[in-house]
C-alpha cells in the first residue's frame, strides 16, 4: 500500500448546494468494481437512504439483477456481503435504525455481516480497505440533504488501516 494519500473535504450546506450523495456515490461505485475485504460503518443514527441512482441504467454492469432503480445504502452494502466483504455496522439501539438494519440483514450475507449495537456511539466513519469517509454527518436524509456538515475523504496512505484497527479493537469479538 502506497503511503501518499488523496484527501478532500466537502462542507454539505442547502445554501450552497453542496451535497454528499455524488462522493458516497462514488465510492460505492468502486467498492462494487473492486471490494475491500472488510467495511466499517460507524454511525448512531442510519437511515436507509438512497445511494445509487441507476434509474438511467449507468450503472447496469455492476448489478447481479440489474434495475432501473435507486439503490439503497442497505442494498448496496447488503450486496458487497455476497462478495465476501465483511461488513461491520456500529450503531445505537434505536427505532429509527430499524428499518435501515432489517433491510441490511435480509440483502445481506448473515456470515459476513456483523451488527454491533452501542449505546454511546457518535463517530460518523464509513471505511473500506483503502479508503475512508469521516466527519460530522450522519447516514440520515437529514444529514445528507438538510444539515450543514463537514465531510473528509481519504483515498490511500494510512488513514483507513488505523481506522480498522482502532475499530477492531474497540468492537469486534475474539476469534475462538
Amino acid at each position: 500500500m502506497s503511503s501518499e494519500m488523496l484527501e478532500r473535504t466537502l462542507r454539505t450546506s442547502q445554501v450552497t448546494g453542496i451535497y454528499i450523495d455524488p462522493l458516497l456515490t462514488a465510492v460505492l461505485l468502486g467498492e462494487l468494481v473492486n471490494p475491500s475485504r472488510e467495511i466499517w460503518l460507524v454511525s448512531a443514527w442510519i437511515s436507509d437512504v438512497p445511494a445509487i441512482d441507476n434509474t438511467r441504467g449507468d450503472y447496469d454492469s455492476l448489478f447481479a439483477e440489474a434495475a432501473a432503480r435507486e439503490y439503497s445504502l442497505s442494498a448496496i452494502l447488503g450486496a458487497l456481503t455476497t462478495t465476501n466483504t465483511r461488513l461491520h455496522v456500529v450503531t445505537r439501539n434505536l427505532d429509527s435504525n430499524a428499518v435501515f438494519l432489517t433491510r441490511l440483514r435480509r440483502a445481506a450475507n448473515p456470515d459476513h455481516l456483523e451488527i454491533i449495537p452501542y449505546p454511546d456511539v457518535h463517530e460518523k466513519t464509513l471505511c473500506g480497505d483503502d479508503w475512508l469517509l469521516s466527519g460530522s454527518m450522519n447516514f440520515t436524509f437529514r444529514g445528507m440533504q438538510i444539515n450543514d456538515e463537514a465531510m473528509t475523504y481519504k483515498l490511500g496512505g494510512r488513514a483507513a488501516a488505523e481506522a480498522r484497527v482502532d475499530f477492531k479493537h474497540r468492537w469486534e469479538k475474539p476469534s475462538r
